[in-house]
């Protein structure tokens, strides 16, 4: 799958998914992918509902723009919690057709002293915010996007996965060298052919490997 320079790396999760499924042929437990690929979905779509072992995609966290949100708990019951530690209740949601590659719902989770029924509690941490509306937040309520933020890490499994991408950054070296970033050619088609001919070559000289015995690094 061959796209502009202008595409993010994440449009190609899906395809990318669906070709492994249709030469696994089964959904794989476990992903590892860079922090282009830190978005809601990718975690959502390794989840699983009724399985408690069920695996994930290891993908460093991205900031994008908000240092504290790499902090942010959840009640056991899925709401975000506050910097009190208090569950913050969903006022409303809406379909997001635009911020993603991925038309969701999103969801706005207020303070819940202020949008409880008006009593003298005060925000026991005297939070600057608590002068307003009190603290918010934005964030699709798919369980994808609380599995971003619960992820651990730091973690021996996900450094046992993490570390898979060796390979990957191994077989981008090769696809480099073989000229990939910067292909002199002067229409889309032609590059999608070389770039064709770049992963059969990869391919092929991984299978001469294979049968001649030698390391996979060489």
């Amino acid at each position: 799958m061959t796209q502009p320079f202008n595409r993010g790396d994440a449009t190609y999760f899906f395809p990318l998914m669906q070709q492994t499924e249709e030469r696994l042929g089964y959904r794989p437990r476990y992903g590892t992918f860079d922090a282009a690929f830190d978005a809601w979905y990718v975690y959502a779509y390794f989840y699983r509902e009724n399985e408690p072992d069920f695996g994930f995609a290891a993908v460093p966290f991205s900031e994008k723009g908000n240092y504290k949100a790499k902090q942010r708990q959840f009640a056991p019951t899925g709401e975000p919690l506050c910097a009190a530690g208090f569950a913050m209740p969903l006022q409303f949601t809406y379909t997001d057709r635009t911020t993603c590659i991925v038309e969701h719902e999103r969801g706005k989770y207020v303070c819940p002293l202020k949008s409880a029924t008006p009593t003298r509690r005060v925000c026991p941490i005297h939070h600057a915010n608590w002068t307003g509306q009190g603290c918010t937040a934005m964030m699709p309520i798919s369980i994808g996007a609380r599995l971003r933020y619960t992820l651990d890490r730091d973690s021996a499994e996900y450094k046992i996965i993490y570390r898979q991408r060796t390979a990957v950054e191994r077989i981008n070296s090769q696809a480099v060298a073989l000229g990939i970033e910067r292909p002199h050619l002067r229409n889309g088609q032609a590059i999608t052919n070389q770039n064709t001919l770049i992963y059969l070559l990869i391919n092929l000289r991984f299978l001469q490997r294979l049968r001649e015995g030698r390391p996979e690094d060489e």
